[in-house]
């Protein structure tokens, strides 16, 4: 045990063993959707989803393990949904392409990742954004996640008129929801550890009672067959020059989407120091090396998971967490028949709260000037409605260095951000070619 502390620096970051391992089961059970929704996603291409279950599990924990062991940060990775959809619908779906010559696309994209992460290009990137921006991009994904925890629960509903609007608090999901998150928020509030993990586990065990989730007729079961998508990309197609539009879409995407993520991760937990994200490098070819592995599994671009944020909300603040996070991800593989139990209330309750945590970074920005709030809040608000990580970033970056030049302030803007952003603005032009 001396070894595992000394190696991953727990009590250095005030933490301890149970602490990690709590918080990495935390933040499976809030990611753990994903081993449902990308078989389905990527069935719908005609790829098999016994194969893209065991895919889905297997890549998570393996990512898991290097980010862990390698970059030593409490961050879990698995296949991206953003991703999996633009996958699934844009390139096999509006665009035609096999699921084969898509995954070859991954391919690509993820070696193009390595090759930048080694010359410290991604850390470049992120090292140039500007203080105000990456609280507004914390703040954003907490709000990200705050609207998702809402739409699950039940609260937020769609509305044909004004696209949302309340929901029906009187359905169960809706009441279970709420009950969960009042009951993180005591448990967190009288300091028990690993209050989140218990409020979903009270929510899950009452789901069972009242016959809201069924049991399954078996537990344990042997994983379905990796080798129907095993190396079946096709990278040589994606070298076609007409591809090129797809691999940059998958490589902006992902940059972006990482880069969100690491940064509120390790903000949240405390581990920024002087702006600066420790073992960035590691992390970064950590995220591209997982790119790289799932697309030889057979599953869309995998990335960093904002949902670890979770576990940093439980203490978690070491790479044993991502460990332990991997681990249950290797578990839930022979325990496919019961991977429904957790029902959405239990998982939509901690989102909510960990949204609300999340967007406490807003307190942070420079309230005294309105080059820097304003662009600052288009972020906020734009990674919040456009669902997309990638996107409000992006409104924020172009927003951030027009703003700077319209109001005299062009000075302010550093060379990194001028790139930045016109590397954005070519990345939505690539979507609109795409």
């Amino acid at each position: 045990m001396e070894k595992i502390d000394n190696y991953f620096g727990i009590t250095e970051q005030n933490s301890s063993l149970k602490i990690e391992i709590i918080a990495g089961i935390t933040t499976f059970l809030t990611m753990a959707y994903i081993v449902l929704l990308a078989p389905e996603t990527l069935g719908a291409t005609g790829m098999n989803k016994g194969a893209v279950f065991t895919a889905t599990c297997l890549i998570s924990a393996i990512s898991c393990f290097i980010m862990g062991i390698y970059a030593k940060l409490p961050v879990a990775l698995a296949p991206g949904v953003s991703l999996l959809y633009f996958f699934a619908y844009s390139v096999c779906g509006n665009m035609g392409k096999s699921w084969e010559v898509a995954l070859g696309c991954v391919f690509v994209s993820g070696i193009l990742f390595l090759i930048i992460s080694f010359f410290k290009i991604r850390e470049w990137i992120i090292d140039n954004i500007p203080h105000n921006l990456k609280k507004a991009i914390a703040a954003g994904l907490g709000g990200f996640i705050l609207f998702i925890g809402l739409q699950k629960a039940g609260l937020i509903v769609n509305s044909e008129g004004t696209l949302v609007q309340i929901g029906d608090f009187s359905e169960y999901k809706t009441f279970m929801a709420i009950f969960c998150f009042l009951l993180i928020m005591m448990l967190q509030q009288l300091r028990i550890t690993g209050g989140i993990l218990i409020a979903m586990l009270v929510v899950t065990v009452g789901a069972i009672i009242t016959g809201h989730t069924e049991l399954p007729s078996g537990i344990v079961s042997a994983p379905p067959s990796i080798e129907p998508i095993l190396f079946k990309m096709d990278w040589a197609a994606a070298l076609d020059i007409s591809m090129l539009t797809i691999v940059f879409a998958f490589l902006f995407v992902d940059l972006f989407d990482t880069a969100g993520t690491l940064i509120t991760v390790t903000d949240r937990a405390g581990l920024v120091k002087d702006e600066k994200i420790p073992r960035l490098k590691q992390a970064l070819i950590s995220d591209s090396a997982a790119t790289v592995l799932g697309s030889m599994f057979g599953v869309s671009s995998t990335t960093s998971y904002v949902e670890s944020s979770s576990g940093i909300a439980a203490g978690g603040r070491t790479g044993l967490v991502a460990v332990a996070t991997g681990i249950c991800f290797l578990l839930i593989l022979f325990f496919s028949p019961i991977a429904q139990i957790v029902p959405p209330e239990a998982t939509a309750g901690a989102l909510i709260y960990v949204g609300i945590l999340m967007l406490s970074a807003l307190g942070d920005i420079d309230w005294t000037d309105i080059t820097e709030y304003a662009p600052a809040l288009l972020t906020v608000f734009g990674i919040t409605l456009s669902y997309s990580i990638a996107d409000g970033i992006a409104i924020g970056f172009i927003s951030y260095a027009l703003i700077k030049c319209l109001c005299e302030k062009a000075s302010e803007v550093s060379v990194g951000v001028w790139v930045i952003a016109g590397l954005l603005l070519l990345r939505i032009f690539l979507v609109m070619l795409a």
